[in-house]
């Protein structure tokens, strides 16, 4: 959409917009809200706050984050992004991230943390194919529990690293290991909506997978999307316990 404007939030009422926008990306009942008062502070700090507005003015996206230290070295955590709805798959949240990273680089950060939901394989499309980012941990039920409608299967993670000055992603290249897959759904909103019990046999099932594989040494390679499945790609160490293809039974 190349007549959406993207820029940094000016006003209360831009920021008061974003709290709108969270409450109608994680529900009504959300009660992890950043308010108005953090969202402002954190810009004052070397935090980012940018919005995406289409023609008619309104806020379509917005990308939040905060700058700080991580590992040693001044980094970015990357919040929140959300587009609305039916905005969404239009390239506005690629055109969100690529916005933050401009603003970091300007900053002098190197390297940028988020996280998105495994299961989730548009995220996970965007995230390692689209934007080039690369897997560093994974994390089981990383913010406990949540009165979010899109959180009912948990929230497990995957922390993501990401370089906004363009340096390729650290992945494992012609290390000798054996290439794993690690499937899911391409649609699992769809496998909840049908089968709540479906989808948290996907949950259980990817969680040992990953934190089996990755505890082995693994690490991920990429995703490849497809219309029924996606596969996420580990190399794991040669020796450890082989198995091709990790895939959940249904219930």
């Amino acid at each position: 959409m190349d007549e959406v404007d993207i820029r940094h939030l000016r006003t209360e009422d831009e920021f008061a917009a974003c709290i709108d926008l969270q409450r109608d990306t994680w529900g009504s009942s959300f009660s992890d809200v950043v308010p108005v008062s953090m969202l402002q502070v954190s810009v004052k700090m070397g935090g980012v706050c940018m919005g995406a507005f289409g023609p008619d003015r309104k806020l379509a996206g917005f990308v939040y984050g905060i700058t700080g230290v991580r590992k040693g070295e001044l980094a970015h955590w990357s919040h929140m992004l959300a587009v609305r709805p039916d905005l969404r798959d239009q390239g506005i949240g690629r055109r969100l991230k690529l916005a933050q990273a401009d603003a970091l680089r300007a900053l002098g950060v190197k390297n940028v943390y988020w996280t998105y939901d495994p299961l989730v394989a548009r995220n996970a499309h965007l995230n390692l194919n689209l934007l080039g980012a690369a897997i560093d941990e994974y994390v089981p039920d990383m913010y406990g529990q949540s009165d979010s409608s899109l959180h009912r299967l948990g929230t497990d993670r995957f922390i993501v690293k990401w370089c906004p000055d363009g340096e390729a992603a650290d992945r494992p290249r012609g290390d000798g290991g054996e290439t794993v897959e690690v499937v899911i759904p391409s649609d699992i909103e769809a496998v909840e909506a049908r089968s709540v019990d479906e989808a948290l046999e996907w949950r259980r099932t990817t969680r040992d997978a990953f934190t089996r594989l990755l505890a082995d040494g693994g690490r991920v390679a990429g995703f490849v999307p497809g219309r029924e499945y996606g596969r996420y790609l580990l190399v794991r160490k040669t020796g450890a316990p082989s198995q091709r293809t990790e895939r959940p039974s249904r219930p």
